[in-house]
């Protein structure tokens, strides 16, 4: 059984391994009523996913992935109905993109460093036409049979506290959200507990701080359904949204590469999630 509504995957306009079209495709075979793309850093699969899905069940939300950077830990924002079109926001996407390539070097010589020598042009292969990023110097590391999995590769070398670590473009999580609102988006707060195999905790972010600062900056939403996430989990951050007037959406963060996300449909996102997020978008429609 496949959830109605998936509202956080990845295509290869960044790091995952389908094409949009390809990614819609999989998404009506399975029934899917509501589908955001929110690659990393980047729209530019948007339109061929919107064509793809014209005139079928399923509606294309378009979505984009932000990533900034706490102390000690990292804060990702995600951006739905937003115009395509504005300048500030699709040049500030641009320079994330362009920043991703000098740091995914960075990496890559940091690896050469210690021990651990991969191709930079097989990175680059690895990427194609999408945004650069670690999860295909991941993928790299694991064809040289350096690392076992794709965790594998982040716990050891890529991590954030690992020694391959290279930060990223500097954006704050209240930036990322105010440039969503300039550009008419409505902005959301991705998994707010990070999972990994075997951890029945998660790290969490440091909500209690957090979420104000946030939601005075427009935050509106946040991930309650999410890979790995108990009941008391979603619960707790439930509560967290009630207290902040914020809606609940979730995802399966695909992404098709071995990593520790789920398959498209494969977490339970409540329809509401979808049509609360669309309300607050103003009931726009893909473009």
């Amino acid at each position: 059984m496949y959830s109605a509504v998936d509202l956080h995957t990845h295509t290869t306009a960044s790091d995952g391994v389908l094409a949009p079209r390809e990614l819609v495709a999989v998404a009506l075979d399975r029934g899917l009523r509501a589908l955001g793309i929110t690659d990393h850093d980047s729209t530019e699969g948007l339109r061929e996913a919107i064509e793809a899905a014209r005139g079928t069940p399923l509606e294309v939300v378009p979505g984009v992935e932000i990533g900034t950077d706490v102390p000690r830990s990292e804060v990702h924002i995600l951006g739905y109905y937003f115009d395509l079109h504005h300048r500030q926001f699709q040049e500030t996407l641009f320079a994330m993109r362009d920043a991703r390539v000098g740091r995914a070097r960075r990496m890559v010589e940091k690896l050469a460093g210690l021990g651990v020598p991969i191709e930079w042009e097989r990175v680059q292969e690895l990427a194609g036409a999408g945004a650069v990023g670690r999860p295909h110097i991941a993928q790299a590391m694991l064809e040289k049979g350096y690392v076992k999995t794709m965790p594998e590769a982040f716990a050891l070398y890529l991590g954030r506290n690992g020694p391959a670590y290279v930060d990223r473009f500097k954006v704050t999580p209240e930036e990322a959200v105010e440039l969503i609102c300039r550009a008419g988006g409505v902005a959301v707060l991705a998994h707010p507990i990070i999972v990994t195999p075997g951890d029945d905790l998660g790290e969490k972010l440091p909500l209690d701080d957090l979420l104000p600062r946030l939601a005075r900056a427009g935050l509106t939403g946040i991930e309650a359904y999410y890979l790995g996430y108990t009941p008391e989990m979603t619960a707790d951050i439930t509560r967290l949204a009630d207290q902040h007037a914020l809606i609940t959406t979730g995802g399966s963060d695909y992404h098709g590469r071995g990593g520790y996300t789920a398959d498209i449909g494969e977490i339970l996102v409540p329809l509401e999630s979808y049509t609360k997020l669309k309300a607050l978008a103003g009931g726009r429609q893909a473009r």
